[in-house]
C-alpha cells in the first residue's frame, strides 16, 4: 500500500509539473509596460531597437505567470513626420520578445493600444502611436498668414492648386508650417498598454534554448 501511495504522488506530482509547463495566456492579455528607451520621430529610425519594463503582474488562475520586472523587447517598424497639415507624425513599435527575471525568453506576438500621453496623441488600430499633428491654431495663423486666398481644406489634402489665391504671403506661410514639422515623442518613463495578439505559451521550450 505504501508504495501505491507512493507511485499516485509522483504521477500527480508529473501531472503538475506538465501542466506547469504547458500553461499559457489567450490573445487579449493586457501587459503594462514602462519604455526604458527614448523613442522619437526626429531620433529613430526603423529598426531601431526598444525595451520596456512589465510593471503589473501578469496572472493565469492565481499563478504569476509574468513578474514585475520582467523586460519586453522589440523593434521600430514605423518613422514617420510628415510635411503635410493635415499629417500626423507616427511611431509603429514592434514587441517581439518578453524576458523573465529568471531568463527565460518567450517570443512575444503584442500589439500597442494605450499610452498614458494625452494632448492630442492616441493610438490607432494598427498599433502605431500618433502624435498631436498640427493643431487648429497653426490652420487658423495658416489663414490669416495667406490673406483669406488659399483654402484651408486644399492645403490639408495637398491639392495641386493650394497655393492659388495666396499669393507671395501664401507661399512663405506655407513654407513656415510646412518646414515646422510636428514629432511624435515617447519619453522613458511612458505607460504603454499592450494587448496579446496571439496565445503565449510558457512551454519547457523556451527561445534560446
Amino acid at each position: 500500500m505504501k508504495n501505491l501511495w507512493m507511485v499516485v504522488c509522483v504521477t500527480l506530482l508529473a501531472a503538475a509539473a506538465l501542466a506547469q509547463s504547458n500553461l499559457s495566456l489567450p490573445a487579449g492579455t493586457a501587459l503594462n509596460v514602462k519604455l526604458e528607451t527614448q523613442l522619437s520621430t526626429f531620433g529613430n529610425k526603423e529598426g531601431d531597437a526598444f525595451s520596456g519594463r512589465v510593471t503589473q503582474p501578469v496572472m493565469l488562475n492565481g499563478q504569476t505567470l509574468i513578474p514585475i520586472g520582467s523586460t519586453v523587447q522589440g523593434r521600430v517598424t514605423k518613422i514617420d513626420a510628415p510635411r503635410r497639415i493635415a499629417g500626423k507624425p507616427t511611431i509603429g513599435i514592434f514587441p517581439e520578445t518578453i524576458v523573465l527575471p529568471s531568463g527565460e525568453r518567450y517570443i512575444l506576438n503584442a500589439v500597442l493600444v494605450d499610452t498614458s500621453l494625452r494632448n492630442g496623441t492616441d493610438v490607432n488600430t494598427e498599433g502605431q502611436f500618433k502624435g498631436a499633428g498640427h493643431d487648429g491654431k497653426d490652420l487658423t495663423e495658416i489663414g490669416f498668414g495667406t490673406g483669406g486666398g488659399m483654402l484651408i481644406g486644399g492645403l490639408a489634402g495637398g491639392g495641386k492648386g493650394l497655393l492659388i489665391g495666396g499669393g507671395v504671403g501664401a507661399t512663405a506661410t506655407i513654407a513656415h508650417w510646412l518646414g515646422k514639422r510636428r514629432s511624435a515623442f515617447l519619453p522613458p518613463g511612458t505607460e504603454l498598454v499592450m494587448e496579446l495578439s496571439r496565445p503565449l505559451a510558457f512551454t519547457a521550450q523556451s527561445e534560446g534554448q
